[in-house]
C-alpha cells in the first residue's frame, strides 16, 4: 500500500490539473440520466434524449458552466494575459566571470610514436 498511495495521488492531482474530473461527473449525470429514461422509453429513445444538447439536467448545466467558464467570478482577474509574474528566487542575471590574463600557452610534451621504423606489436591473443 506504501508504494500505491504516490501513484494514486499523483493520478488523483493529474486528473484535477487536466480537469478530468468534469468529464468524470458529467459521465455520473449521463449515466442518471440514461438510466431514468430507459425506465419508460427504449433504449434508442433514451440514448437520443439524454445525448440532445438541448435537453441537460441540473448536473450536465454545473459541469458546462464549469467547462466553459460561463459563470463569472468577481476574485478573477479581467484578463489573464494583463498580469505579471514574479520569481521571488529567481537567480541574478549576469554572471561575473574573472578577466583572461593574455600569454602563452604552457608548453606540453608531445609524445612522439618511434621513428624507427619497426612494425607495430601484435594484436593481443584471444581468450
Amino acid at each position: 500500500m506504501a508504494r500505491r498511495f504516490p501513484l494514486i495521488f499523483t493520478l488523483t492531482a493529474w486528473l484535477f490539473a487536466t480537469g478530468s474530473h468534469w468529464d468524470l461527473v458529467q459521465t455520473f449525470a449521463w449515466g442518471k440520466m440514461f438510466a431514468t429514461y430507459a425506465q419508460t422509453m427504449s433504449y434508442a429513445d433514451a440514448a437520443k434524449l439524454t445525448f440532445n444538447p438541448n435537453n441537460l439536467c441540473d448536473i450536465c448545466e454545473i459541469v458546462d458552466e464549469a467547462q466553459h467558464g460561463t459563470e463569472t467570478d468577481p476574485s478573477a482577474p479581467a484578463s489573464a494575459g494583463t498580469q505579471k509574474i514574479l520569481l521571488a528566487l529567481s537567480p541574478p542575471a549576469a554572471l561575473l566571470l574573472p578577466a583572461s590574463t593574455p600569454g602563452r600557452w604552457p608548453e606540453q610534451t608531445v609524445l612522439m610514436p618511434d621513428q624507427s621504423g619497426s612494425t607495430p606489436p601484435l594484436p593481443p591473443p584471444r581468450a
